[in-house]
C-alpha cells in the first residue's frame, strides 16, 4: 500500500470496501480493520478451496464472505443487497 492515509480518507466517503482475499489474506484484513471507518459495510471473497480464509475473515468481521465464484456472478446483487444493510 503506497499511501495509507490517501486509502483512509478514500474510504471515509466509501458506502463498501470489496477485498480479495485471494493472496496475502491476513494481512488485506489487517489493513482494512486499521484503514476502514467504523461501520463500513465490508464484502469479501475468497478461493472456494480456502475454508481457513472464509473462517478469518468471517472472525474479523466481514459483513458478507463469499466464494471467488458467487461474487463472478452475483456481484451486483451482493453489493446491492450489502450496501442497502
Amino acid at each position: 500500500m503506497a499511501d495509507p492515509e490517501a486509502l483512509r480518507r478514500e474510504l471515509a466517503d466509501a458506502d463498501a470496501l470489496i477485498l480479495d482475499l485471494t493472496f496475502d489474506a491476513p494481512e488485506r484484513l489487517e489493513q482494512a480493520r486499521r484503514l476502514s471507518p467504523p461501520g463500513l459495510a465490508t464484502l469479501a471473497f475468497y478461493s472456494h478451496v480456502e475454508a481457513d480464509v472464509r473462517e478469518l475473515a468471517e472472525r474479523a468481521g466481514v459483513d458478507l464472505v463469499v466464494p471467488r465464484s458467487r461474487m463472478a456472478r452475483e456481484a451486483d446483487g451482493l453489493i446491492r443487497r450489502l450496501v442497502a444493510g
